[in-house]
């Protein structure tokens, strides 16, 4: 594995034989979750029992310390940002549901430059820039290879006036806001990575072993980091270079697996572009294109749809997984006819994106996993006494009593 700059990924693509459209990953992905919606640290603490015992699902670098990437999502922990924020900055958030938050990698040269533009950005998506926070990170526990092209981290919180009245077009304008700031970023050749940007949930990630994420972030040791659930990722890059940003989970979702009909799904979703319409973003919707984002591996491409579909497309997160990764449901006699009806018809609103592929999402309000029709990547679940829910591509990533489980499959 070796990890390269921006600009040396840019000669490998114009003059070697590297593809950055062949971008694939094949990772270990698992959650745990509270199912009553108990916050907790030890959701915390098992995520991250999970994430270890999955390193041999990851790669790693030439100095054998820098790896693919790992990384975790979870629950906003309103108390602890609560309280950080106002030993930094000497800000009061706003009420837990009436602000965002996310990761940002940025580059030291072009910071504050970075840092104006999506102050303007905010402005003009009608929300404002509360606060930002200097993350607490260890770069000693990383490798000498990661170091390399470690970004400069920053945590933003946003909010708007109508945050409480109107939370529907809040939640609108922050996932305007995300877009935005990928596309207008890029035209300004300022680097500003979005690792997240939600009102519920938030990703710790980056160039770790799966060892290194829980050193590296100060926050996810903290005892005041209480959340209802955490879903875990370690990445295994295949015929692609590691880097910060590719990294998972996304923004929605962490992926075992890849996309064999990626070309197409992508072209087809560029088509749909100019036919498209929304009584919400009206004429705004035009500035939530691509829909799929240049440079992206095949996860970050079924990332960007997923999302499009839940915040522009006013659908459930369960109802966007099971349209853009469907099971092999025409001859299952034990499928219900109400979930084939639904299948018959999402086969018509778009067409599958195949894997093999195990899918992990959460968006806050709900967390699950699906297989692809072609089931080559197997998960496990376990459901214990306690309202616990733990899934893994693997066996035995945690210790559970065998008498505290209650389901498994």
């Amino acid at each position: 594995m070796v990890i390269l700059t921006k600009e040396q990924k840019q000669e490998a693509a114009n003059t070697g034989l590297w593809l950055p459209q062949l971008e694939r990953d094949a990772c270990g992905v698992g959650f745990v979750c509270s199912i009553k919606g108990v916050t907790s640290s030890k959701i915390m603490s098992d995520a991250r029992t999970m994430l270890e015992r999955m390193a041999h699902r990851g790669a790693c670098g030439c100095d054998n310390d820098s790896g693919d990437g790992a990384g975790v999502l979870t629950a906003i922990p309103d108390d602890l940002y609560r309280k950080s924020v106002k030993e930094q900055d000497g800000s009061d958030l706003p009420p837990f549901g009436q602000y965002a938050t996310g990761i940002l990698f940025l580059e030291e040269e072009s910071y504050k430059q970075a840092k104006e533009a999506f102050q303007d950005l905010a402005r003009a998506c009608g929300l404002r820039v509360i606060a930002w926070r200097k993350l607490g990170t260890n770069r000693e526990c990383i490798g000498e290879e990661a170091r390399k092209t470690e970004p400069l981290i920053r945590q933003v919180f946003v909010s708007a006036e109508y945050a409480e009245s109107d939370p529907a077009k809040f939640e609108r304008s922050v996932y305007l806001l995300r877009k935005q700031a990928v596309s207008s970023m890029t035209k300004q050749e300022v680097e500003c990575y979005v690792c997240s940007l939600s009102t519920s949930t938030i990703v710790y990630k980056g160039q770790f072993n799966t060892h290194q994420l829980f050193k590296y972030y100060e926050d996810l040791t903290n005892p005041e980091y209480q959340t209802h659930l955490a879903l875990v990722h370690s990445r295994f890059s295949t015929n692609t270079f590691p880097s910060w940003n590719r990294a998972q989970p996304n923004r929605i979702l962490a992926h075992n697996g890849e996309i064999n009909t990626l070309r197409g799904n992508i072209n087809l979703m560029r088509a749909r572009e100019g036919v498209m319409k929304s009584k919400h973003y009206r004429d705004d919707l035009q500035k939530l294109f691509p829909i799929v984002e240049e440079g992206l591996t095949d996860s970050g491409c079924l990332d960007n749809v997923m999302e499009f579909l839940v915040h522009a497309g006013g659908r459930s997160l369960p109802e966007a997984a099971m349209t853009m990764v469907p099971e092999a449901w025409e001859k299952d006699d034990d499928m219900s006819t109400e979930k084939k009806h639904f299948y018959r018809w999402a086969a018509m609103s778009m067409e599958p994106w195949d894997g093999p592929a195990l899918l992990a999402f959460s968006d806050g309000r709900y967390i699950g996993a699906i297989l692809d029709r072609n089931g080559l990547r197997p998960a496990r679940y376990y459901l214990t006494e306690d309202d616990h829910l733990y899934l893994s591509s693997e066996v035995g990533v945690n210790d559970i009593p065998i008498e505290s489980v209650v389901k498994k499959v």
